[in-house]
């Protein structure tokens, strides 16, 4: 099975997606106070690459892998909708993460956003010179005999 020469077939996989999701959130259960009450928080779940594969294989029974991440001459077709797919899924993350929706610095690594630092340490190294120690009969070092 595949989406033959049906480009609009996987953005309209990829929007019912989108749709699922944000209409789906996980819940997070805490419990508060003294009598240790319950509350249910329910979040919003970003969209993932990972999660647009995995249920589109739920929906059709087939990996879409290739429509979204090969090079090879057969899917060119779709990179126009591959492209879209990528930076909905990647401006949803961002923007989530920028408004602390979602866990900023893992959002950042995701999408390669991380600051890059380059140190760099010049300059010589001297010789290594041994300390002039003189050990006494009780194993202690004496006084420093340098000049």
């Amino acid at each position: 099975m595949n989406y033959k020469d049906d480009v609009e077939e996987l953005w309209n996989d990829f929007v019912e997606y989108a749709n699922h999701t944000k209409s789906n959130p996980r819940v997070k259960i805490e419990y508060v106070g003294r009598n240790g009450d319950k509350v249910e928080t329910p979040l919003e779940v970003p969209l993932t690459n990972e999660g647009f594969e995995n249920f589109v294989h739920d929906k059709r029974g087939f990996s879409i892998h290739d429509y979204l991440y090969s090079s090879d001459e057969r899917y060119n077709r779709f990179s126009t909708v591959r492209s879209r797919v990528k930076k909905a899924i990647r401006q949803d993350q961002i923007e989530g993460g920028m408004v602390g929706q979602y866990n900023a610095s893992i959002t950042q690594r995701l999408n390669g956003l991380t600051e890059k630092n380059e140190t760099r340490v010049t300059g010589e190294i001297s010789p290594f010179k041994p300390f002039d120690i003189d050990v006494q009969e009780n194993n202690s070092p004496s006084e420093d005999k340098t000049p």
